[in-house]
């Protein structure tokens, strides 16, 4: 067990140390030097890097080595989290790491070293990059402290987030709710993919409100994080300095509320929390990955909460909102690339945002470090794991279900319940069968999705169905046009 006090600069000695074998160390130097832990709990590790560059950068390339650095020093079982902070911030800066004798991310790439690297500036075929003095990290350190305080990240405020047709409903209603002189649409429920923009859009409510009354109490954390915190509370025989915490929020801002399925003490609470509340006209705010009538092992009371305020939901955004999400970035990190790299990277990478910006991130730093024009193929062989991650549709049996549903007009929940007419019955069997076909699902997992059916009714939906398929030329024609719609979406 982890004991009351730690020493977060020794333990990060430690860390570092452990790092530096695990990358090389130009790596190390570029994106871990500035860095510096700032809290350690059972559950969480909180590291602070000096620019949402260095965040991004290290979130997509090296956070497994992070992770693996911390479980071996620390000997803690917790995630390690990437924050931008503004002292460490500010301690780059006074070590010089804008400057381009340090060659850190942040270095200016001048006109002429541009032309020694053989990466033109000018020519609109080719890519010119520089990581500016000027690129925007942080605003207001004093804010910033306040916003952390909250669990904050001070990035993901409404003017850095990109509207398109994707996402213009959910940021409508999230300005309305940041707007409100009282609750409004309580919950809001916000859901989609992974990677979409969820948690900026949540975030960026909390710093809406706090920049409105700096008074309002203001509570941001991950439902992972409430589930440790509720566990460790009754362990310590502290419910009601839990309940204190967040049972008198203004507003209680909850991420991955999914997180919730299958731990039942952890769902009574929060449907007491909640409850209090809404009683008490504080505003609610919930992300997950699938509407909440889709959630399993969550239990019908909390689900019909869920529902009962405002639902809206975030889509992939289109080929001009990820040109528009691009140029953004390009501005706040003053990284300039040419018209056709930007226009690649927009038509190629298309499932999320995150990705996105992790291959922007990929470019201008391999741009800014080797003597290489980056050109179409040179982009695409730095890029090849995300792009070939991109050609590939993950089929998953939620997107099974949903294919068969709409198939058979029918309703996902028909895909659950133990209702067993014909007509609900048969697509059930064809959702498992496609399944077993197209996952790497085990007839456990397959079972369990299908309202906690054992795997011999799976076998036996399977065999159903194959026979049909071999005698039955409309059941043959409905699987073909389900696999190819699912391998196609």
């Amino acid at each position: 067990m982890m004991t009351e006090m730690v020493d977060e600069p020794k333990l990060w000695n430690k860390v570092s140390e452990l790092l530096q074998e695990l990358v090389s160390g130009d790596a190390f130097h570029r994106w871990f030097e500035s860095a510096r832990l700032t809290s350690v709990s059972e559950t969480e590790a909180v590291l602070a890097v000096a620019s949402d560059m260095h965040q991004v950068w290290i979130e997509t390339n090296y956070l497994p080595e992070v992770q693996t650095a911390f479980s071996q020093a620390s000997r803690l079982p917790c995630k390690v989290k990437i924050v931008v902070d503004d002292m460490t911030t500010e301690s780059a800066s006074n070590n010089g790491l804008d400057t381009a004798e340090n060659g850190t991310a942040s270095n200016a790439v001048s006109k002429s070293s541009n032309k020694n690297s053989g990466v033109a500036a000018s020519s609109p075929k080719n890519s010119s990059i520089q990581f500016g003095k000027n690129a925007k990290v942080k605003d207001e350190p004093a804010i910033g402290r306040k916003l952390k305080l909250a669990g904050l990240n001070p990035q993901f405020s409404f003017d850095r987030f990109v509207v398109g047709q994707n996402n213009e409903f959910a940021h409508a209603a999230c300005m309305a709710v940041a707007s409100a002189a009282k609750a409004v649409y309580n919950p809001l429920f916000i859901h989609g993919d992974s990677g979409l923009g969820k948690t900026h859009l949540m975030q960026a409510i909390g710093q809406k409100l706090m920049e409105q009354d700096p008074s309002a109490k203001v509570v941001y954390l991950t439902c992972e994080k409430f589930t440790n915190e509720f566990i460790d509370m009754v362990r310590k025989g502290s419910l009601e300095k839990f309940r204190r915490k967040y049972r008198r929020a203004d507003i209680l801002l909850i991420d991955d509320i999914q997180f919730l399925a299958g731990k039942e003490r952890s769902q009574e609470e929060f449907f007491h929390t909640f409850n209090e509340l809404l009683d008490l006209q504080s505003q609610v705010v919930l992300t997950s990955d699938r509407p909440a009538s889709e959630l399993k092992n969550v239990e019908p009371r909390l689900v019909s909460r869920f529902e009962s305020g405002l639902t809206v939901e975030l889509q992939p955004p289109g080929i001009e909102t990820r040109l528009a999400i691009l140029r953004r970035k390009m501005e706040d990190w003053d990284v300039k690339l040419g018209d056709d790299i930007l226009n690649m990277l927009a038509e190629r990478i298309q499932s999320n945002v995150r990705r996105l910006e992790g291959g922007l991130v990929r470019i201008a730093t391999y741009a800014s470090l080797g003597t290489e024009q980056i050109t179409i193929e040179r982009t695409e062989f730095l890029l090849k794991d995300i792009l070939r991650e991109e050609g590939q549709k993950r089929v998953t049996i939620d997107s099974i279900q949903k294919a068969v549903s709409e198939h058979f007009d029918l309703r996902v929940a028909d895909m659950t319940s133990r209702r067993r007419p014909t007509n609900i019955a048969f697509p059930r069997q064809i959702a498992m069968y496609l399944s077993r076909s197209l996952t790497q699902c085990s007839l456990v997992e397959i079972g369990e999705a299908f309202g906690g059916r054992d795997h011999g009714t799976v076998i036996y939906a399977c065999r159903k169905v194959q026979e049909r398929v071999t005698d039955e030329p409309m059941v043959r024609d409905a699987v073909d046009i389900l696999t190819t719609v699912l391998k196609r979406k």
